[in-house]
C-alpha cells in the first residue's frame, strides 16, 4: 500500500514547493535527533525527510499523485529485469548510463538540499581485562552537528532560498554533443547550486548556508563484555549530520585489543604458560594464578607431568559476547630442567638415577607406540598419520 507522503508532512495534495519546504523545516526543528533524542522522534524524522525528498522531486511526486509509491517501486526491477541494480525508468536511463545524462532531454530534477549524513569511525584501544569485563569510556568526537542558529535551514533570519538562476530549479544543466549515434543530450549537476535547484542569497552567518557546523563533543561509549579485536560498537545517530540539516549517520567505535602480558586469546579461550621445575613435574604440585576477571584459580600439576602437557580449566576464559558463558583457560606446563647443579644436587641426582635402572637412554623405534615427543609428532604429521 502506498504511503501518504502528504499526510506525513501535514500538507494538502496541491501544496506548492515552498509550502512543502516550510512544513518540512517546521517538523525538522521538532524531530531532529540533535533536538529530540527520543527514538520514536528519530524514526518519524526519517519518514518526514523521505516524504520531503519524494514530494520535492517532480517525477516522484507524479508517481505519488498517480497512486503509487516511488520508494517501493524503485527496487522492483523494470527495464530488462535487472532488479535493484538495473535500470528502472526506461529508455532515458539507458542513455544516462552510457552518456552521463538523460536521453531525449528528460531530466532527473533537483536532488534537494537536505541529504543524509555519513557514518563516522573511531578506534578505541582496550586492555584484555577491559574486553573481558566490559567498560564505559568517554570519547571525544569531531563531527558535523546541526547548526543551532538556523536549525538546518541554512538561511539568515527570515530569508528564504531562491530558485537557481543557472538551472532555473532543475538542479542540472544540459548540453548537446555529436557522436556516431547522432546528437546526444547529456546532463550534469548545476555548478551554481550543486544540484539542489536553489541557492541561498543570504546564508546563515554561522554555517554559511550548509545547515551544519563542526563541533567537538564528548560521548560515553558502553563496551560490552566479550568484545574482540576488530569488533565495532554502533551508536545510532551520532555520526555526521547531513547537508541541509539532514539526518545524522551512525558512529562506529572499533575495538583494538592490546596484547596481554600473561594471556593469549583464542576466541573465548585463553592460553598461558606455567614454568614447572623438574622435581615438581615428577612429584606433582599446585599453583594459584590470577584470572582475567579477577580472583585466582588453582592449577593442579599431576605427578609425572610431561613437557608440553596442558591443564584445562573450564569457565576461566573470556565471556562469550552474547551468552556470557566463559571459555576455557589452557595452562601450558613448561617443565624446566636445571642447567647448573651444585655438588650436593649432582650427588642426589646420581643416587636417584641408580634407583631408576629401568629408565635408560635408548633409541626409540619409529613404530613404537611410546613415541610421544616433539620429533615424533612432527614425523607423524609429515607422514599423514
Amino acid at each position: 500500500m502506498a504511503r501518504d507522503y502528504y499526510g506525513i508532512l501535514g500538507v494538502d495534495r496541491g501544496a506548492s514547493d515552498q509550502e512543502i519546504k516550510r512544513a518540512y523545516r517546521k517538523l525538522a526543528r521538532e524531530l531532529h535527533p540533535d533536538v529530540n533524542p527520543d527514538e520514536s522522534a528519530q524514526n518519524r524524522f526519517q519518514d518526514v525527510t523521505a516524504a520531503y525528498e519524494v514530494l520535492t522531486d517532480p517525477e516522484k511526486r507524479r508517481i505519488v499523485d498517480a497512486g503509487g509509491d516511488p520508494l517501493e517501486s524503485a527496487g522492483a526491477g523494470g527495464f530488462g529485469g535487472f532488479g535493484n541494480g538495473g535500470f528502472t525508468g526506461g529508455l532515458g536511463d539507458v542513455f544516462e548510463a552510457f552518456f552521463g545524462g538523460a536521453g531525449g532531454g528528460g531530466g532527473r530534477g533537483p536532488r534537494g538540499r537536505v541529504q543524509a549524513g555519513s557514518d563516522a569511525l573511531l578506534r578505541m584501544r582496550l586492555d584484555l581485562d577491559e574486553c573481558a569485563a566490559g567498560v564505559s569510556k568517554e570519547v571525544t568526537v569531531d563531527t558535523a552537528i546541526l547548526c543551532d542558529v538556523c536549525t538546518g535551514s541554512g538561511t539568515n533570519g527570515n530569508s528564504k532560498p531562491v530558485v537557481c538562476e543557472t538551472c532555473r530549479g532543475a538542479g542540472e544543466v544540459q548540453s548537446v554533443q555529436r557522436s556516431f549515434l547522432g546528437q546526444v543530450m547529456t546532463s550534469r549537476p548545476c555548478p551554481t547550486c550543486g544540484g539542489a535547484g536553489e541557492t541561498i542569497p543570504d546564508p546563515c552567518h554561522k554555517c554559511g548556508g550548509d545547515g551544519r557546523v563542526r563541533s567537538r563533543r564528548t560521548l560515553t561509549v558502553k563496551i560490552p563484555a566479550g568484545v574482540a579485536d576488530g569488533m565495532r560498537v554502533r551508536l545510532v545517530g551520532q555520526g555526521e549530520v547531513g547537508p541541509g540539516g539532514g539526518p545524522a549517520g551512525d558512529l562506529y567505535v572499533e575495538v583494538q585489543e592490546k596484547q596481554h602480558s600473561v594471556f593469549v586469546r583464542d576466541g573465548d579461550d585463553l592460553h598461558c604458560t606455567v614454568r614447572v621445575p623438574m622435581v615438581d613435574a615428577a612429584l606433582g604440585g599446585e599453583i594459584d594464578i590470577d584470572t582475567i576477571l579477577g580472583g585466582s584459580t588453582r592449577v593442579v600439576i599431576e605427578p609425572g607431568t610431561q613437557p608440553g602437557q596442558i591443564a584445562k580449566i573450564r569457565g576461566q576464559g573470556m565471556p562469550h559476547l552474547h551468552t556470557g558463558v566463559r571459555g576455557t583457560l589452557h595452562v601450558h606446563l613448561d617443565v624446566v630442567v636445571p642447567t647448573r647443579l651444585d655438588s650436593q644436587q649432582t650427588k642426589r641426582l646420581k643416587e636417584f638415577r641408580k634407583l631408576t635402572l629401568e629408565d635408560q637412554i635408548e633409541l626409540v623405534h619409529a613404530g613404537s607406540s611410546n613415541t610421544g615427543g616433539l620429533f615424533s609428532r612432527l614425523r607423524n604429521a609429515f607422514a599423514g598419520r
